[in-house]
């Protein structure tokens, strides 16, 4: 049986210190790391041309920031971007394409991610390594002379997805690509300030959209889905950042497959009964149920808002809960940042609100 959250730690400033000041340097790592890959040695990677396609190799954060990338560049990108977490690199990869293996922020690599780096130069690909100094990647890249990305450790999350998004950005734009301008990168770092400043520790509970997130979330199981490139990287973001920093399950899906299955699980044994009330105490019995949350998107096709607004409705009709997370009318950069700060800081409130201490470093199972 799930025990009950406990709402008063989230607003003890005490609980959880280091973690949420971590959350908080989210603004800083992304300026510093945007500084550091660009003034990174790319030339190589310009005087080549644009390849048939960029391949991103990366584990936790940093194979998030190939989704990341990709829904930044947007679906008029003229070349595929497609993050691989597999084994073995697609057998279609070879000499005309772009791969960059990135590590995590503390140079934190599993194996599968060196072997598709070796890989990538044996089969003759241009490459390119991200990662802090001295990480593995960085000998490969070295001995394929390739070129490599060194980015800064300014503190905070072991496994965040600034620092490996900023050199995929760098590399984007260094073979031709549409990438955002510097604008744009202190837009979404702006945001991310505003975020520390709205969901931080001392904003309290009823005026938090993180803390309410957070207690809404607890209890359930989440089914996160998006409908636009951006909140589907997000919805992605979400479920994985919940189980790292939380230990805590969540399901994604995206629209429009989200309604072709997944949204039949309110109908399921998770499901609700019926319209609750508003006395209704939903963690009375300690069941646990699905909660649908909804990443909405400015961008949102008519035909996948209404998808979306179906499905909550669908959810809420069997009593199913539903949260919305919106994401501001700004650009694809700004939009996913502040996505991601909001998800930053609700995953480590339901990690609070359930006596839990967010770790400081990143299991890697091998």
């Amino acid at each position: 049986m799930l025990r009950e959250p406990d709402e008063e730690r989230l607003d003890d400033p005490r609980v959880g210190a280091e973690a949420l000041r971590a959350t908080a340097s989210a603004a800083a790592r992304l300026r510093a790391a945007r500084g550091a890959a660009a003034e990174a040695p790319l030339d190589a990677l310009s005087r080549e041309g644009r390849p048939r396609s960029l391949v991103v190799v990366g584990a936790g954060a940093a194979g998030l920031a190939g989704e990341v990338l990709a829904a930044v560049l947007g679906p008029g990108c003229p070349i595929p971007v497609v993050t691989v977490r597999d084994y073995r690199l697609p057998g279609w990869v070879g000499g005309h394409d772009l791969v960059v293996a990135a590590a995590s922020t503390i140079g934190q690599i599993p194996e599968w991610v060196r072997e598709c780096a070796a890989e990538a130069v044996r089969r003759g690909c241009r490459f390119l390594a991200a990662g802090p100094r001295g990480n593995p990647l960085a000998a490969v890249a070295e001995q394929a002379r390739a070129p490599a990305v060194t980015l800064p450790q300014v503190g905070g999350p072991p496994d965040a997805v600034w620092e490996p998004a900023a050199a995929l950005l760098a590399a984007a734009e260094s073979i031709g690509l549409t990438a955002p301008p510097d604008a744009a990168y202190e837009a979404a770092a702006a945001r991310l300030e505003q975020a520390a400043a709205d969901y931080g520790p001392t904003v309290e509970t009823w005026e938090n959209e993180a803390k309410t997130a957070a207690l809404e979330i607890a209890g359930s199981v989440p089914l996160v889905c998006g409908a636009t490139p951006a909140a589907a990287a997000a919805a992605g973001y979400l479920a994985s950042r919940s189980a790292s920093v939380a230990g805590y399950p969540a399901v994604c899906g995206r629209a429009p497959g989200l309604l072709d299955g997944p949204i039949a699980v309110v109908d399921g044994p998770f499901g609700g009964t019926g319209p609750r009330s508003i006395f209704d105490d939903p963690v009375e019995g300690g069941a646990v149920s699905v909660r649908l949350v909804l990443l909405r998107d400015p961008e949102e096709e008519p035909a996948a808002a209404r998808d979306l607004d179906a499905a909550a409705d669908a959810a809420r009709e069997r009593g199913v809960g539903v949260t919305e997370f919106s994401a501001s009318e700004a650009g694809a950069l700004e939009r996913i940042a502040g996505l991601i700060a909001l998800i930053d800081y609700v995953t480590v409130y339901v990690a609070l609100a359930y006596g839990a201490e967010p770790p400081t470093h990143t299991l890697v199972v091998r």
